[in-house]
């Protein structure tokens, strides 16, 4: 996580360090890798175990607070206080690494397209384009999947500039938009022929492969993805809580 969260911290679509910080603490929490009522490392051991400066720790540890999943105490540290009624940005996202740990989840984005839907999607929203995003993607600095997400017409068009690493925050802050479910179909598929170089697994490859359909508001699914995911680096994960 620590090298990955230096890497983008420049990104303009990347979260802001504190954030990233923060999510995955969410993540570790909600996962049962941190568990209520554990004492956190000091402040300064800490933040030099993600890569980052005491005072940026403090702003994660000051929104987990709010979040009611921190108590800090005087004199004494910083403590978990578990809770189920917060959801990270990543509340959806299934794959962690296959070495054990969650791992911060980033994209590279390597196109967004609006364009007519192709014959191979399941039937969905209301019209018959979409915005397709390419993406490769990252837990922590290492590279694990890439995945093609075609988001409805009818939900709107999202400004290039406004993309960032979560795209269920990216449709809440550009289109008022939010995913509140989804479904998911776990397979096998081949890697497809727009893979990247820099994915370990060559176009045409079987491996591992989800289908999701995501619904926001309506009764209709807005949203549809298929992600490829390399097996030796990432495993799907599905907590029942």
């Amino acid at each position: 996580m620590q090298e990955k969260s230096r890497k983008s911290a420049g990104r303009a679509d990347a979260l802001p360090i504190y954030m990233q910080i923060c999510e995955l603490m969410i993540r570790d929490i909600a996962a049962g890798r941190l568990i209520d009522g554990q004492k956190l490392p000091p402040e300064r051991e800490f933040a030099k175990a993600h890569g980052t400066t005491v005072r940026t720790l403090r702003k994660a540890l000051a929104e987990l607070e709010k979040k009611g999943m921190l108590e800090r105490r005087q004199g004494s540290g910083n403590y978990v206080r578990a809770s189920t009624q917060v959801e990270p940005v990543y509340s959806m996202f299934r794959l962690e690494l296959a070495e054990g740990g969650g791992g911060l989840p980033t994209a590279d984005i390597l196109s967004v397209d609006y364009l007519p839907k192709d014959a191979r999607q399941p039937d969905y929203g209301t019209s018959t384009e979409g915005t397709r995003f390419r993406r490769l993607r990252f837990l922590d600095d290492q590279i694990i999947a890439v995945e093609e997400i075609w988001l409805d017409g009818g939900a709107g068009k999202v400004p290039r500039e406004m993309v960032q690493d979560s795209l269920y925050l990216t449709y809440k802050r550009a289109l008022h938009l939010w995913i509140t479910r989804a479904e998911d179909r776990v397979g096998v598929g081949q890697v497809p022929d727009w893979s990247p170089e820099a994915f370990p697994l060559k176009p045409g490859t079987t491996t591992a492969y989800i289908e999701r359909l995501s619904w926001a508001q309506e009764a209709t699914a807005v949203e549809f993805s298929r992600t490829w995911y390399d097996t030796n680096k990432a495993l799907y994960v599905q907590r029942l809580i």
